[in-house]
């Protein structure tokens, strides 16, 4: 009997959803300052970042964690910011691989780091990787990036990923229009010849710090055209319900890349995510204006049963349905940062 099964459903908010996956950040702190993500004019050399103490501890996660399994989470991904800035990580991802009732444990980097820890998180057992990387074209991805970090250094950490059997590894692409929609076709080209998934992401108004513009937005029906004229594709239905890429393969069997459409093919009406923040802040949306504190009951010495039914007072009164709105034209309010809640 897996964890939860004796006790019934899990709670559902007022849209039926039930809760399936979970993204812990593990940091606010990021060492890219990517346009859309961390703009260099707003996290500059004064920006405050958090300091340790206001950190959810490793045990912390790996409690909150636990008490979520039987409320209907069986996948964990670890975010940030920049998850592998975190000191001793491996250390939280055995913590987390010990958990009975999670199926699928993974994180998502930009890969700067990766070379050096793809092995000791896979040895503590992560189980998948997905990296960031918006082009292959150094000048054009430094465009993104802010920073300067070459290609070759995040395709190194692929490379690494790869031999630790961290698979399959997964590659997000951010498409925003005027800056690296023509990488979208090398992009394919050099992931399907590695038999990596490629995910290309429309360019979101996360948070309110990227200077977001819907011209700027390159729809999914713009990106699976570009590739279908080169590398002819054909749709996927979907692997289960919650689901967020729209997945189409490579007719030749070569593969297949997805496409998060979150801006043109809202898919509010299946999600089924729940967000902790570095800090303890729980966020029931992607572009949540509020968070829900779970760091002070805990450290206050709230026990597990007191903490998992504040957390299904919390889901069971979700109504986010933001990208819906937005389509609508009726979105409004502010948006937790993307470095905050990761992505």
């Amino acid at each position: 009997m897996r964890p939860g099964d004796a006790a019934g459903l899990p709670v559902a908010d007022r849209f039926g959803r039930r809760i399936h996956d979970l993204r812990v950040s593990v940091t606010d702190r990021c060492n890219f300052r990517c346009t859309y993500c961390m703009p260099r004019e707003v996290f500059g050399p004064g920006f405050r970042f958090l300091p340790r103490a206001e950190l959810l501890t490793f045990e912390e996660i790996t409690r909150l964690v636990a008490l979520l399994i039987p409320e209907g989470v069986r996948k964990v991904r670890l975010t940030g910011g920049e998850p592998l800035l975190r000191r001793d990580l491996d250390r939280l991802v055995a913590q987390l691989a010990g958990l009975e009732g999670i199926d699928d444990l993974t994180l998502t980097t930009n890969g700067s780091l990766l070379e050096r820890h793809a092995a000791p998180l896979a040895a503590a057992g992560l189980r998948r990787i997905t990296v960031s990387l918006d082009s292959l074209d150094d000048a054009v991805f430094a465009r993104l990036n802010d920073v300067a970090v070459p290609v070759a250094t995040v395709l190194a950490g692929i490379a690494a990923a790869e031999r630790a059997g961290l698979a399959p590894i997964k590659v997000n692409m951010v498409v925003r229009r005027g800056v690296n929609e023509e990488s979208i076709l090398p992009m394919a080209r050099h992931f399907r010849e590695r038999g990596h998934i490629l995910r290309f992401i429309e360019y979101m108004d996360v948070g309110t710090t990227n200077g977001w513009r819907l011209d700027e937005v390159v729809p999914m029906e713009e990106i699976v055209a570009r590739i279908d004229a080169e590398l002819p594709l054909e749709p996927v239905p979907a692997a289960y319900l919650g689901e967020v890429a729209g997945r189409f393969r490579y007719r030749d069997g070569s593969g297949e890349i997805g496409v998060i459409a979150s801006v043109t093919r809202p898919f509010c009406g299946d999600c089924t995510r729940l967000r902790l923040t570095a800090e303890g802040e729980l966020y029931t949306c992607l572009f949540g204006g509020t968070g829900h504190d779970l760091r002070g009951p805990l450290r206050a010495g709230e026990d597990d049963a007191a903490l998992r039914a504040r957390v299904r007072a919390i889901w069971a009164a979700r109504e986010d349905r933001y990208s819906e709105l937005r389509a609508a034209g009726v979105a409004t309010g502010p948006r937790v940062e993307m470095s905050q809640i990761g992505g």
